[in-house]
């Protein structure tokens, strides 16, 4: 209940059966554009007999990519050379578009150090998709946010604004 309103919310979190793992070990997709550790959360909110959802996924990065532990803390990103990526990353968004419509990407990855090839190779690739039904926005969480600076996200807020109204 708010301000005297009472409402159903919902938040449901469905994790796929396709190439789930521990972190660092599944990183990317496979063939048929699966990515790594993928997950849907649906919010729906209940008034009045009327209902709204909002449908949000993440996953790992949709191209051929991997992670191999070592005793380094993060060990560095490795982006395989030797496939054609943009096959299994036009499934990936193919398939993304006709279960929820258009897309808003949102890359929160460092963009320097050694993340910023996966950034870099991320960003090249949709645009080459050239698609209009798939927007990217590249947002430097640890950068903008760094020192708890949590107030920082409405840069990002204010750049999906209008994509997220509609």
């Amino acid at each position: 209940s708010i301000n005297g309103k009472c409402f159903d919310w919902l938040l449901i979190s469905r994790r796929s059966c396709f190439r789930a793992g521990v972190r660092y070990y599944v990183r990317g997709i496979d063939s048929e554009g699966h990515a790594a550790n993928f997950v849907e959360t649906e919010q729906i909110v209940h008034y009045k007999g009327g209902k709204a959802s909002f449908v949000q996924t993440r996953g790992s990065i949709p191209f051929f990519w991997s992670q191999r532990p070592n005793l380094k803390y993060k060990p560095k990103p490795q982006i395989s050379k030797s496939v054609n990526h943009m096959d299994g990353f036009q499934r990936h968004f193919d398939s993304q578009i006709i279960s929820y419509g258009k897309q808003m990407i949102v890359n929160l990855v460092n963009q320097k150090g050694s993340e910023k090839p996966l950034e870099q190779t991320f960003s090249k690739m949709v645009n080459s998709m050239a698609n209009g039904m798939v927007r990217y926005v590249a947002f430097d969480f640890h950068k903008e946010c760094s020192r708890m600076r949590w107030d920082r996200l409405q840069i990002l807020m204010d750049q999906l604004a209008d994509q997220q109204d509609e």
